[in-house]
């Protein structure tokens, strides 16, 4: 083999010395300035994803907060117009009542004065039968001294008392 000839041991030695820093300089100016480029870019991406994502939170963070916010008033309003609706509802209620007792007033005032006109013509038509039935058991009873003038006269009284 001619690699472990001591002859070309020299040789060799220079040229691997002269490859290794031919490849020692390649690796240092040009590969790993690539190298450390890339990374570089790929953390300063890295730190832009991460400050995009932390600006993103911040403003998720607010929209929660407004929409807490427009939540809260949303629920203030929904429950002052509820409140408000309950309001007129009870006053619109009460009105109502109110006109449907003067109505039942004024109806309960009308059967009552017709119920007393009724009372009143019974008790007229009672008093002129009470008259003839008494005109009619005096005769029939044969008291002759007892005119019919007289017992309506009595029954005018009886009423009258």
């Amino acid at each position: 083999m001619p690699q472990l000839d001591p002859t070309w041991f020299v040789s060799q030695l220079f040229w691997l010395c002269v490859c290794f820093f031919t490849m020692l300089f390649i690796m240092g100016k040009i590969i790993a300035p690539r190298i450390a480029d890339i990374l570089a870019q790929r953390q300063r991406k890295i730190d832009d994803y991460l400050v995009k994502a932390h600006q993103i939170k911040e403003q998720a963070e607010e929209s929660l907060q407004k929409y807490h916010e427009a939540l809260a008033k949303a629920t203030a309003e929904a429950d002052e117009a509820l409140a408000q609706t309950h309001r007129e509802l009870a006053e619109y209620i009460s009105k109502k009542q109110e006109d449907l007792a003067k109505k039942l007033s004024a109806k309960i005032s009308e059967g009552e004065a017709q119920i007393n006109a009724q009372k009143e013509q019974a008790l007229k038509e009672v008093y002129g039968i009470a008259e003839v039935l008494a005109v009619d058991v005096v005769k029939k009873m044969g008291l002759k001294q007892i005119s019919s003038q007289n017992l309506k006269d009595s029954l005018k009284k009886i009423a009258n008392d």
